[in-house]
């Protein structure tokens, strides 16, 4: 018997997980027709191919781009890697190396029988799956031995441009009482259509997420958690044209956290909706089976609509990719489904209405690592009284049990953060975590009070908005702008002609070894 604190209709919670599945299984009929050009440079990536040619070009982008120029893409890219591992008798990275030093065209070779190519990539498949699996067995080892942080977790970033600098302001974030270091990425890595190759001294407002920067991350981030005796996760981004590839490289170096929302990238950075949710998928896939907590972003939509009259789109968004990623085989306990604490502090009692969208959030997704973010909107540079606004936040956090929590910062709409104010952060939650730990156990919301009466409302408005977006399809309802106010086009946006139709040959293994956990 499930029950509720702030009495929510479960018939009604179930009731909107049902719409949202409908909406979901609708996507999931278009996605499982179509491949792109990101899935199969994942596949690439996945049996062995890496690093670049003459000219910096990604060897995976290579032989993608070379399959699509012919015009042959529809038919994968394990199809013809697979028989020219047969006619050549080469590995996948001699292969492509092959390719880009014009020595081989794999179109124009005698084509084998399909089981004789499925052979034939499968030992390359079962290395990569060895080696992830290994990955999750470390990470498992680290948390029976070492142990972790409790939750909420704290979450930080870094993000200075220099992966080596980044390494510095990791660790010390470790050892100040940080469980999460993300390293955000770049501005506008999301559009790049390829994954930067090796280790990266410089960026804009983030730092290059590239294997060669995972791998130096992680190392930096064990050693620490090594000596501080407690488990660091890492965290990075993988929404964007390359959201399977960036996937990939997290489960082959052993992340554990990654930002992965197609609504995200559809909304806010542009890019086109069929394109993201066929990447979304496979992403999904390798993160579910690579054991990695996805974080989505609809916190995102308060910074473009209102967080009283909006609080309904994010819970809907929450359900539908709930559904998204169960398709996708990813576990409840690894989703960190996104909301945030974007109410205007001039507004009486928004504190209760935050209160309200944070235990109705718990109680919807018992098992899910939420992901809770902090004030951002109406930061103004005033330190002191973001500082309050950030500790409102932390009291929510701890009181409704969050999974997730991304410390606020004082100097938010200042400048990036220093050390020092990562410190004040940190110490700032740790203080409320300890001082209020067991609130939520002790404290009990009153009948007809604020808080149930928001959450009711709240959650009849998200029902409302599934039935209209099961009426009408996920991406009509994007062109229509109902998440954050922002309106994007099924056919517009960055990235479509990457968009590739299957043909009767494609196959990808990975799927169903990755899904089934064999």
């Amino acid at each position: 018997m499930r029950e509720s604190k702030l009495g929510l209709d479960f018939q009604k919670v179930d009731y909107a997980k049902k719409l949202a599945g409908t909406i979901a299984t609708d996507v999931q009929n278009f996605v499982d027709q179509y491949t792109t050009v990101t899935v199969e440079r994942t596949l690439c990536r996945l049996i062995g191919i890496d690093g670049i040619d003459e000219n910096d070009v990604p060897l995976p982008n290579v032989v993608v781009n070379e399959l699509q120029e012919k015009g042959v893409l529809k038919e994968g890219v394990l199809f013809y890697l697979g028989n020219a591992i047969i006619e050549t008798g080469k590995t996948p990275q001699e292969i492509a190396e092959a390719i880009a030093n014009g020595t081989l065209s794999v179109t124009q070779l005698k084509i084998n029988p399909i089981e004789k190519i499925q052979a034939a990539v499968q030992p390359y498949i079962d290395q990569c799956i060895a080696r992830i699996r290994s990955n999750v067995a470390r990470r498992n080892e680290y948390l029976s031995t070492i142990g972790e942080g409790p939750k909420p977790y704290l979450y930080i970033i870094v993000a200075t441009g220099n992966i080596y600098e980044d390494v510095v302001q990791a660790q010390a974030g470790a050892r100040q009482g940080a469980d999460i270091i993300a390293v955000i990425r770049t501005t506008g890595q999301s559009l790049l259509d390829y994954v930067p190759y090796g280790a990266t001294t410089e960026g804009f407002g983030g730092t290059f997420a590239t294997q060669e920067n995972f791998r130096i991350m992680r190392k930096a981030l064990d050693e620490v958690g090594e000596e501080v005796g407690r488990y660091i996760r890492l965290c990075n981004y993988c929404s964007g044209l390359c959201m399977p590839e960036i996937a990939a490289m997290g489960a082959l170096e052993r992340l554990d956290v990654m930002l992965n929302d197609a609504l995200y990238g559809i909304l806010f950075r542009d890019i086109n909706p069929q394109r993201t949710l066929i990447d979304q998928y496979f992403s999904r896939v390798i993160n579910g089976f690579a054991g990695v907590i996805i974080n989505t972003g609809e916190d995102n939509y308060l910074t473009t609509a209102d967080a009283v009259e909006a609080a309904h789109t994010v819970l809907a968004s929450d359900l539908i990719n709930e559904q998204l990623a169960l398709l996708a085989g990813l576990p409840e306990e690894q989703m960190g489904l996104g909301h945030a604490f974007e109410m205007d502090p001039t507004l009486e009692n928004g504190f209760l209405l935050e209160l309200a969208q944070a235990q109705m959030t718990r109680e919807i997704f018992p098992k899910a690592t939420l992901k809770y973010m902090p004030p951002t909107k109406f930061m103004t540079g005033n330190i002191f009284r973001g500082h309050i606004q950030d500790a409102l936040f932390n009291i929510i956090g701890i009181w409704t049990h969050q999974g997730i929590q991304l410390l606020g910062m004082p100097t938010e709409a200042i400048h990036t953060p220093f050390m020092s104010d990562r410190y004040l952060s940190i110490e700032n939650a740790r203080y409320i975590f300890s001082d209020m730990r067991s609130i939520g156990e002790e404290m009990e919301f009153r009948e007809g009070g604020i808080c149930r009466e928001r959450a009711k409302t709240v959650l009849n408005n998200a029902i409302e908005l599934l039935q209209q977006i099961v009426q009408e399809g996920l991406f009509t309802a994007l062109e229509k702008g109902i998440f954050g106010d922002v309106k994007r086009p099924k056919t517009g946006g960055k990235g479509l002609s990457g968009v590739v139709l299957k043909s009767e040959n494609y196959f990808n293994p990975f799927i169903e070894i990755m899904k089934n956990g064999k």
